[in-house]
């Protein structure tokens, strides 16, 4: 085996932990109203891009590389404008990443070789992988900024001190 798997393997676990732990600190700030807020109707609040991570997240790596059953409802994760608290979005998604996290530890070099079809995508497992983490770092930073545009400067988020 080439060192291709572990290495990726730990980057991608080092990411899915870096980009919960931002999610869990800002979304933590929010009261259930501010939760579900959006600016429009075209626009999705902090709750609807929890569920669709949760959902993205559970297809393309807990099914897709992972093998595991899943029944993916996205329209209705971009539709909901109420529904769980904070916390109970925030568990549910730190369950989904912790098991990603180990589908990624656990890869081999023909997993990350072997052709996929996930929604209607084909890619190896490498390249999903990738997208996973990918899409899990342009939501983060959705959140992060929707959360700083909610509560102004009483967020206190500053995830680089040492670079000040």
């Amino acid at each position: 085996m080439s060192e291709t798997s572990p290495a990726l393997a730990r980057e991608a676990d080092r990411l899915f932990a870096e980009y919960l732990d931002k999610i869990e600190r800002s979304v933590g700030l929010l009261s259930p109203e501010q939760l579900w807020w959006r600016p429009n109707p075209h626009c999705n609040s902090v709750g609807n891009l929890l569920l669709h991570l949760c959902g993205n997240l559970s297809q393309w790596v807990l099914a897709g590389l992972g093998g595991e059953a899943f029944e993916r409802h996205r329209r209705e994760e971009f539709a909901a404008v109420a529904g769980d608290d904070v916390a109970a979005l925030l568990h549910s998604l730190h369950e989904v990443v912790t098991a990603c996290r180990g589908v990624a530890g656990n890869l081999t070099e023909d997993d990350l070789r072997r052709t996929l079809r996930i929604q209607s995508y084909t890619g190896t497992g490498f390249g999903v992988l990738l997208h996973a983490v990918e899409h899990m770092s342009y939501h983060t930073g959705q959140i992060v900024a929707i959360v700083k545009q909610v509560l102004g400067d009483r967020t206190g988020i500053e995830f680089y001190p040492h670079l000040k």
